[in-house]
């Protein structure tokens, strides 16, 4: 089960964009900054297939400028 955490910075002006997509998008909760112009996201995935396919959907996302890893865990299912 991989969780991890990011900051995303969303491109300027598209922040309230950027959090609408993020809400849509599977596996992802997302936490806006209130004084400054970023968003934490936690995903949350059951397997590393799973986490494979929302890195290549956050890749995908236009509003984001920056995705910085802040921290990242995985069990291993036996």
């Amino acid at each position: 089960m991989p969780i991890k955490s990011y900051v995303a910075f969303p491109r300027k002006g598209e922040k309230e964009q950027l959090i609408k997509v993020l809400e849509n998008t599977k596996h992802c909760e997302v936490l806006p900054a209130t004084n400054k112009e970023v968003l934490v996201l936690v995903t949350d995935t059951k397997d590393d297939q799973q986490e494979e396919a929302l890195q290549q959907i956050l890749d995908s996302i236009e509003e984001i400028e920056h995705l910085n890893l802040v921290s990242g865990f995985s069990e291993k299912i036996t």
